[in-house]
């Protein structure tokens, strides 16, 4: 349980809380859900530029970080398609993956094929059914993919003033500015609430918070004196009580519940306010393709990790269709922005490869 590993490092209540937040984050859990303290280790292990737990921003916004991977690729001979999207896998007479067709009837061959979509869709979408095992078709379909998470991004005319932290006269961004700066998370039993509430289908009436504004770092994002503010926020369902679906009303009476909670410790938030793009459960998934609007592509749970990510026997890349590959978040050792799966598929693809 995360709350007994932190009840034995701290005694301060609101650091323990901002610490549990990384335990929950992109989960459909509470910090007194066993396992939870997993989730905490993995967003605090690894390293940036040798600084062990450090995170960063990407210069340019995270578009930028597939851009400078495209750019790696293309100077080593890869074509890249981009906006094209994939139909199905071609499959040969022995099962085996030779390549793509896209949805403009376009087939790409190849030798291997690697995927980086969740395990829901490369095994339940571009994959037909009777071509896999049963037992391995039932255990993608019951993986859990609930996700809590509301995305909000938000354009302000000017730098948010903390009551805890007011701004300097020049409005100048503060060292905490450039930091992740975490609301409504002032002790464990809050995000325990907030938790409870999504799972009996209502969004949190006092959402766990998370505010980064990255453009106090990377000026280039926003127009002189204004800035980016980037909010991920839980619990919401992804359907809520009654079987109500995220609609227009229901989206914004939320973002406005996320509003009020930022105003009590930020007054003058909301006028600040000039546009807001709100991304619920739904929203994710039908945008980028996450399964449940998981961030991870699966719960990152005990039963989900290791061995068993994405199936027991299935956990080192490769599937049951010779030369297909999982390389995303939906494989060992999880989501995040670390490119660990990513290397460690390439390199079991390349092994396989050789003796093609």
């Amino acid at each position: 349980l995360l709350g007994q590993i932190l009840d034995h490092w701290f005694e301060s209540e609101p650091l323990k809380a901002t610490l549990a937040t990384d335990a929950v984050i992109g989960a459909m859990a509470s910090p007194h859900t066993p396992g939870s303290g997993y989730v905490l280790l993995h967003h605090v292990m690894g390293e940036l530029e040798g600084r062990r737990g450090a995170w960063g921003y990407v210069a340019g916004g995270m578009g930028a970080l597939s851009q400078a991977i495209a750019q790696a690729a293309t100077a080593r001979g890869a074509h890249i398609f981009a906006e094209k999207a994939v139909c199905h896998v071609l499959l040969g007479r022995d099962r085996e993956a030779q390549g793509v067709v896209l949805q403009d009837g376009t087939e790409v061959r190849s030798k291997l094929v690697l995927s980086n979509a969740s395990p829901q869709i490369t095994f339940l979408e571009l994959i037909p059914q009777e071509q896999l095992p049963k037992d391995f078709v039932q255990r993608i379909r019951q993986v859990d993919t609930r996700s809590p998470v509301t995305k909000i991004n938000v354009a302000v005319d000017r730098l948010p003033s903390f009551l805890a932290a007011p701004n300097a006269r020049n409005g100048q961004p503060l060292p905490h500015h450039q930091c992740s700066i975490h609301l409504n998370c002032e002790g464990t039993q809050l995000l325990h609430q907030a938790f409870t509430e999504a799972a009996q289908g209502q969004p949190s009436s006092r959402p766990m918070i998370e505010l980064c504004i990255p453009s106090a770092l990377d000026p280039g994002l926003a127009p002189p004196g204004c800035h980016v503010v980037s909010l991920f926020t839980q619990y919401t369902p992804s359907m809520l009580a009654g079987g109500r679906s995220w609609d227009e009303q229901a989206r914004n009476a939320y973002a406005d519940t996320v509003f009020d909670c930022i105003e009590d410790y930020a007054p003058g938030f909301k006028a600040s306010v000039i546009g807001r793009d709100i991304l619920t459960p739904p929203d994710l998934e039908r945008i980028f393709g996450l399964p449940g609007g998981n961030i991870f592509h699966g719960g990152m749970s005990l039963d989900q990790l290791y061995f068993a990510r994405p199936a027991p026997s299935y956990s080192g890349y490769r599937s049951p269709i010779p030369g297909l590959y999982l390389c995303g978040s939906g494989a060992h050792p999880g989501g995040g922005v670390m490119g660990a799966a990513g290397r460690n598929a390439a390199q079991v693809a390349i092994k396989d490869f050789r003796h093609l």
